[in-house]
């Protein structure tokens, strides 16, 4: 079932549900500028099994309301859209899983919505705390210090977006995630072709979005409120994580109270079709135990 959830004035976002209405609810977050359909509908359908599903597209994606340039907000703001999107379908305590920018929404819910959490999973991301990774041979390392994006992946970034058209854009989309991609696992062209193809057409237009790139990062750090957290915390370690490398998984494991680490094989900052067992099976497992 699909809506749109007003969260602002003027501002309003998609979103849809699937699964049993009465089954716990689990609320997934995409990352930077990226749609809630950038979740696969065959992982939603495995999850949607044992939960009521909720995906949803942030402001300035997908067939959300495009408002940065008239309304500029911060990325915290993205955090509080996501407890409007609970409030609209009435869902008072949810499982969240975050990817990537929807990571860092998710240590934002922990930290600053923890009574509206029953768990929560995070999946490519960086912690949200000044605290340093201690290192296994002892050392400690300030965050700032831990390794970045991967050289090609900043060198893709660093290019600038010319309007060439829908098959153009199409094709540099295609491209972006076979570098997310990380490598161990053999990229599906046609496969992210045809997910790309779908979320222009459920957008209405090819365009790329730049609004979260451009919105203030400040405010963000939660150091103490994750340091004390009881909400139970999965997070997903991938090995061809080009976004946010090794160490940054254990980082998190250290920073968040409590919270546990699940290696996907082969995963890197995407979701090919080899990691939607893996990572709905952890998923499950973990809100099961929650």
């Amino acid at each position: 079932m699909e809506r749109f959830v007003d969260v602002a004035p003027g501002v309003r976002l998609w979103a849809e549900e699937h699964g049993a209405p009465g089954a716990p609810a689990l609320l997934l977050v995409m990352g930077a500028q990226a749609s809630g359909l950038g979740w696969p509908d065959e992982l939603v359908e495995v999850l949607a099994v044992r939960h009521r599903v909720i995906r949803y597209d942030h402001r300035d994606t997908g067939r959300s309301t495009a408002s940065f340039d008239e309304q500029p907000y911060p990325l915290t703001a993205l955090a509080e859209d996501a407890v409007a999107v609970l409030d609209a379908f009435g869902v008072e305590r949810v499982h969240v899983v975050g990817m990537s920018l929807g990571g860092m929404l998710t240590q934002l819910l922990v930290a600053d919505h923890p009574d509206r959490l029953l768990s929560a999973t995070v999946i490519g991301t960086t912690a949200l705390s000044s605290t340093p990774y201690t290192a296994p041979d002892g050392r400690r390392v300030p965050p700032e210090e831990l390794p970045g994006v991967s050289a090609e992946l900043m060198e893709l970034w660093s290019r600038p977006v010319e309007e060439l058209g829908p098959e153009a854009e199409l094709e540099r989309r295609v491209e972006h995630w076979r570098v997310l991609g990380g490598g161990l696992i053999p990229f599906d062209a046609e496969y992210a072709r045809e997910s790309e193809r779908r979320i222009i057409a459920h957008t209405g237009h090819h365009r790329a979005g730049t609004a979260h790139a451009r919105a203030a990062h400040s405010g963000m750090e939660r150091t103490g409120q994750l340091a004390a957290t009881e909400v139970p915390t999965l997070i997903i370690s991938a090995p061809a994580e080009p976004v946010a490398p090794a160490p940054h998984a254990e980082h998190l494991a250290q920073v968040i109270r409590g919270a546990r680490v699940v290696e996907i094989p082969g995963m890197g900052h995407a979701l090919p079709r080899e990691v939607h067992a893996p990572l709905a099976a952890a998923i499950l497992d973990h809100t099961g135990r929650s």
